[in-house]
């Protein structure tokens, strides 16, 4: 019988909780090595753009459509069989309900099919550890989860120990970028679109609002923000306008990640007495090059080593579910087949309750 503790570990991981349809297969070795066998992600933008932005149903059934095949495709990729993995991972939320049923029933039909045991794996979880897929990074660390649906300062104590230090009060940093490109007439998705065309752009050419400056917690805003940026869109008609417009954007976008970071980083290393300051960026916005700049620079200037997933692991993908899984696989955790999808899913319960970024609806807290 494999003894999770001591022997090497393959796990399928499976991701569906938006508009990507991904399977992986990561193995982690006794020693705690990381190996991605392969990663496979299958996309929904040409389903999405028309709309843009991403449909819940749409995506819903785009997954029921592929799942199957990608995950062959991602065992065929790794060279395995069903018969060589130790276990299977899957996001059980927080995300579009519809999707993440998809994925973790496939999941759920894999391991009872197969004996293996199952991991329902909370989708934040994943991209907290989804920088350790391309570098050691020992816990505990500092983490600014920065994406489309989150952005969340967490202190991470290790496997399924986060607490969080702030939230946003509003819109994530990713949402922004969407709303405002969309504002501007960009293609979906529209942060990537965003990025490029702040190419070359002035990012003082516009003057745009700083949220919460009268606060000394950790928490973000960014509609206020999203709002003056749509409104000034509609008046910006020349080429060189718009970038500049992008860039101003994005540069205030950076500013405020950057500025409520440094705030965390001066009480975490506190708490820590300066031993073992570790920041970690990942999420989709940690894939834009300004953003990633301006986070590092603020690491630097702390004396806290910087670390973000490589580019193909910012963004939705089973790598990262699969290492998370992989990571619980090896404590002897993992769940059961009852294992529920579930819309809201705080990585900080207490902090959640206690606390709430958002009034609780009949789904649950929202953090």
């Amino acid at each position: 019988m494999t003894d999770p503790n001591t022997d090497t570990l393959t796990v399928l991981g499976l991701e569906t909780s938006c508009d990507e349809t991904a399977a992986a297969v990561v193995r982690r070795h006794a020693d705690g090595r990381v190996e991605v066998l392969s990663s496979v992600v299958g996309s929904q933008i040409a389903a999405h753009a028309p709309f843009g932005g991403v449909v819940p149903e749409i995506a819903a059934r785009a997954h029921v459509e592929s799942i199957d095949a990608i995950a062959e495709a991602a065992l065929a990729e790794a060279g395995l069989g069903y018969g060589d993995l130790t276990g299977v991972a899957a996001t059980a939320g927080p995300g579009l309900v519809g999707g993440v049923m998809v994925g973790l029933s496939f999941g759920k039909a894999v391991a009872l099919a197969r004996g293996l045991p199952l991991v329902a794996v909370n989708h934040l979880e994943g991209h907290a550890v989804s920088a350790r897929l391309g570098a050691e990074i020992a816990y505990p660390f500092l983490l600014l989860l920065v994406s489309g649906g989150h952005c969340q300062l967490l202190s991470v104590e290790g496997v399924g120990a986060c607490r969080r230090l702030g939230s946003t009060l509003d819109d994530a940093a990713g949402e922004a970028f969407d709303k405002i490109a969309k504002a501007m007439g960009l293609p979906y998705p529209g942060g990537p679109a965003l990025e490029t065309l702040a190419e070359g752009g002035d990012a003082t050419a516009f003057t745009l609002p700083r949220m919460l400056l009268g606060r000394k917690d950790c928490d973000f805003s960014f509609s206020g923000l999203k709002t003056a940026a749509a409104r000034m869109a509609e008046g910006v008609t020349g080429e060189q306008d718009r970038r500049n417009l992008a860039a101003c954007v994005q540069a205030a976008i950076a500013t405020q990640l950057a500025e409520k970071s440094d705030r965390a980083m001066a009480a975490y290393a506190l708490e820590m007495e300066d031993q073992g300051l570790r920041f970690v960026v990942a999420g989709g916005v940690a894939a834009n090059r300004a953003v990633r700049a301006k986070l590092e620079a603020t690491a630097a200037a702390r004396n806290f080593s910087f670390a973000a997933p490589p580019l193909a692991y910012c963004t939705d993908n089973a790598a990262m579910i699969a290492l998370a899984g992989a990571e619980r696989l090896a404590l002897g955790i993992s769940d059961g087949l009852d294992a529920v999808a579930r819309p809201r899913w705080p990585l900080d319960q207490a902090a959640a309750l206690a606390s709430p970024s958002h009034k609780a609806g009949r789904k649950g807290v929202k953090a």
